[in-house]
């Protein structure tokens, strides 16, 4: 089970730049196509940039054309927390935050026809993450 940490949130907006902060604590979305690692093939783990928890890995990381970095599993199933989001009512999408700090990171869809292990596409926000390359 992850380690559930407190964040400083003076601390945690003086470290971050503002839309990496309004991502993370504020559910905010970065623009698509913009993000750092939307096209990154470099081989690492992907942290939370608020806590340093290791969420995802390379080895999951795919295109998926859709603007964001794409994963199709996180690196264990308690690496995150997974809410329902009613925020585009009547659609129904998945939120996804870090299961140590609770920071937002995107959402994850299933069924899309990607030709991946799982039929899911973790759409994670750029600024929510930090690759630790390998």
């Amino acid at each position: 089970m992850a380690k559930k940490i407190e964040l400083n949130e003076e601390e945690l907006k003086a470290k971050l730049d503002p839309l990496s902060y309004e991502v993370l604590r504020n559910g905010a979305t970065e623009r698509p196509f913009t993000g750092e690692y939307t096209d990154s093939e470099t081989v690492g783990i992907y942290r939370c940039k608020a806590c340093n928890a290791e969420l995802f890995r390379s080895e999951t990381k795919f295109h998926s054309g859709c603007g964001w970095p794409s994963f199709y599993a996180p690196t264990a199933d308690d690496a995150v927390t997974l809410i329902e989001d009613r925020s585009l009512a009547p659609r129904i999408r998945t939120e996804v935050r870090c299961a140590s700090c609770d920071s937002h990171l995107g959402h994850v869809f299933e069924g899309e026809g990607y030709e991946v292990p799982t039929d899911q596409r973790w759409c994670i926000n750029s600024v929510s993450m930090i690759l630790e390359a390998k």
